[in-house]
């Protein structure tokens, strides 16, 4: 996505507020932002706290700075800047994550983001957005400059089928229509269940939905339609279990008389093996690869 994130962006660099900082990463990819932003595009170095500050500071003067960096440099090294400058504050700024979930593959734990949308919602008022698809950056950033709190926007994979076009974005999209259950997938995940799961015959076709925005606010009422008729509903995340969407979906439909009939819960587990892979590898090693979520889910229904 980083490429339809640089190009989203450049479309707003005539903006005299609009400042970009880097924790010296982005390159590669950047470049054309950079050229078009010209000292408002500032590398801040190997400071993430610093810059998380620094930001804050131009938030204050009416600026709108967005602070780019590996997911987990955005959040966790610099978490006390995030709440103390500007979350305290309720500054505008935009924090990017590139590589959300495990993205970054074979660099390890210490590149992986499995709990950084869990610990940002427990401070006031953040947003967060997870687009699923390449053709989500122009209406999210688009979004993400008017917004007047602190957002995380997590970058992951487009996984979209070739050729095949998404649905406009918005925080709820049904992807497919089916008779089999619910999939609810959080962002780029809904992109690799796509497929395999319109693929399926009608007889053990899911629902499947895509979550693009945190917290959860009004729930569709055909997504509140299908897990009334669903068994089961399935929630798939790229993040651990606790501060994930799946306690969050839960007690919002708890809360609104319409509980899962069963409810299945696919988060990352972090390493069970204990080795490192691609992000495809660690996927399988949580069953959240489409194929393993769908003989489960096919499985489990053949037994009712």
């Amino acid at each position: 996505m980083r490429k339809a994130f640089c190009q989203a962006l450049i479309s707003h660099a005539e903006r005299r507020d609009f400042v970009f900082l880097t924790g010296d990463l982005g390159f590669q990819a950047l470049e054309p932002l950079r050229d078009a932003l010209g000292s408002r595009f500032i590398n801040a170095g190997v400071a993430e706290q610093n810059m998380v500050s620094v930001a804050a500071g131009l938030a204050r003067q009416d600026l709108r700075p967005w602070v780019y960096s590996i997911a987990p440099f955005i959040y966790a090294r610099p978490f006390e800047q995030i709440r103390n400058d500007v979350c305290l504050h309720g500054l505008p700024v935009v924090f990017v994550g590139n590589g959300g979930g495990y993205g970054y593959g074979v660099m390890g734990s210490t590149h992986h983001a499995l709990e950084d949308y869990g610990i940002l919602l427990s401070l006031a008022g953040l947003q967060v957005h997870i687009p699923a698809f390449d053709a989500d950056l122009p209406t999210v950033i688009d979004r993400l400059f008017t917004t007047q709190s602190p957002a995380y926007l997590r970058l992951g994979l487009s996984e979209a089928p070739q050729d095949w076009s998404p649905p406009p974005y918005a925080a709820w999209r049904k992807l497919v229509a089916g008779n089999a259950g619910t999939i609810v997938a959080v962002g780029p995940l809904a992109g690799s269940y796509w497929q395999p799961c319109a693929d399926l015959p009608d007889r053990c076709r899911p629902n499947l939905w895509c979550l693009s925005e945190l917290p959860l606010g009004e729930l569709p009422d055909e997504l509140l339609h299908d897990v009334r008729g669903s068994d089961p509903l399935c929630i798939v995340e790229e993040h651990v279990a606790q501060g994930g969407v799946g306690p969050m979906l839960t007690t919002a439909l708890v809360m609104r008389g319409c509980p899962p009939r069963r409810l299945v819960h696919r988060p990352a587990l972090g390493y069970p093996s204990g080795r490192y892979g691609s992000q495809k590898f660690h996927r399988r090693e949580c069953r959240l690869d489409a194929e393993s979520l769908l003989e489960d889910l096919i499985g489990s229904a053949g037994t009712r």
